[in-house]
């Protein structure tokens, strides 16, 4: 399952940096996960990074994007 920014966000980017895919962009009004790109983090480390960082934990699994 990828992971997505709720509403959450704070526009703050400390997950932009985190992210081993470059999944994460600035989107209009907060940061966007790309579902295509997202991994989890799967294979690079234990824990998703961008939740990891996120001070407002508006990283979340996105369920529309189940992983395969």
């Amino acid at each position: 399952m990828a992971y997505m920014i709720t509403e959450d966000c704070t526009n703050c980017g400390a997950c932009e940096a985190e992210c081993p895919n470059d999944a994460i962009t600035e989107g209009d009004e907060i940061f966007v996960i790309d579902p295509e790109k997202c991994t989890e983090c799967v294979g690079d480390f234990d824990t998703q990074q961008c939740a990891d960082v996120c001070p407002v934990d508006c990283c979340v699994p996105d369920p529309d994007h189940p992983r395969t």
